[in-house]
């Protein structure tokens, strides 16, 4: 599972991302108006070295710590997503306990919420709301994104605070579905008029990554725990399907047993992953893949996503974890287009479209 691969790669040494550290801020060198990709970095854990690149994929342009140069500051304890609404980018620094607001052409903060334990995911529900999933907390923190002020939680029946855990979330009409990742086994549905936790289901051992088809089914990526003695138990990692009118479990298809799952993604009838590379399979499939669709022999490979617009395949090594990591991007028949370098352990991707 690739929280242990990382923790027990954070002692050893650490690398700087490629931009200086002498650049002035609100003055990086990058792009303002075209459609492009954010790229979040975890660096490593307790040295305040996660980062922010952007890249343009029409000029094959990649431009590193973007947030530093812009604000004079770093942005701190293992980055870990992104999100956008409107022009707002949503940035969730998982080890400083921060969520900060961006302006997605400047780069500039605009505000930054806190009092959020170990912040995983962000998503804006309207104007005056928004949630926050935790790593380490039995609570989904709501909060006013106009104000960056806390104004609730949504508690998790049955949940220990102490190895609690919320991670992706997606909005669908007016519910809100949630996986609930480290040391549990279930999705959550959330009314997100009233915050209530309206159902539950219980599905495969550790649900890492969750996919909306955009008609009738949630796919749910679980890595089946990881090792051995995980005491939430340990099994093969899975594919879930679950039936949203009824919010039941209606397809299961077993993944490699001791593989290392995780990212699950949606486009065009397709399922994407990552396992022993990138996994493509269709949504009509009753079994796993043979082979992968994109090989690979890296260990390292940490994210994944895919181009909404033209169905490109972006994925994050972090090769050994305290390196520059890299990106390589495939076009939709997986071969490969170009590769560029960015921050210590790519963790996530955001894209800004619609310019």
């Amino acid at each position: 599972m690739k929280k242990f691969i990382y923790f027990a790669a954070i002692a050893a040494a650490f690398a700087l991302t490629s931009c200086s550290d002498d650049d002035e801020p609100g003055s990086p060198d990058t792009p303002t108006s075209v459609d492009g990709l954010f790229v979040v970095s975890n660096g490593n854990y307790m040295a305040g070295n996660g980062s922010l690149s952007y890249y343009d994929p029409e000029a094959k342009a990649i431009y590193n710590n973007v947030f530093e140069a812009a604000n004079g500051m770093k942005l701190g304890d293992t980055a870990q997503s992104m999100s956008i609404d409107g022009k707002t980018g949503w940035i969730c620094v998982n080890g400083s306990n921060v969520v900060y607001a961006i302006d997605t052409d400047s780069y500039l903060v605009k505000g930054h919420v806190t009092d959020i334990t170990s912040p995983r995911n962000a998503l804006v529900i309207n104007d005056k709301k928004m949630y926050v999933t935790s790593l380490y907390d039995n609570r989904i923190t709501i909060v006013n994104p106009s104000t960056y002020s806390v104004t609730g939680h949504i508690e998790i029946p049955e949940m220990d605070a102490s190895t609690g855990s919320t991670e992706q979330m997606i909005k669908i009409g007016n519910y809100v579905y949630v996986n609930c990742w480290s040391y549990q086994k279930e999705i959550l549905k959330i009314d997100a008029s009233t915050d209530a936790i309206v159902d539950r289901i219980e599905v495969g051992i550790q649900p890492q990554s969750i996919a909306y088809d955009g008609k009738k089914y949630l796919w749910v990526l679980c890595d089946g725990g990881g090792w051995d003695s995980n005491p939430i138990g340990f099994e093969a990692p899975s594919l879930v399907r679950i039936d949203l009118a009824s919010f039941k479990v209606d397809t299961t298809i077993t993944l490699a047993e001791y593989s290392s799952a995780s990212n699950l993604r949606y486009y065009d009838g397709n399922l994407y992953w990552i396992e022993n590379g990138v996994q493509r399979m269709s949504d009509k499939a009753t079994s796993a893949p043979s082979a992968p669709f994109i090989p690979s022999t890296s260990y390292g490979l940490y994210a994944l996503d895919i181009n909404p617009v033209n169905g490109e395949i972006y994925v994050g090594d972090a090769i050994d974890y305290t390196q520059a990591g890299l990106v390589s991007r495939y076009n939709s028949n997986g071969a490969l287009l170009d590769s560029f370098t960015v921050g210590i352990i790519p963790a996530g991707f955001c894209w800004k479209l619609g310019k």
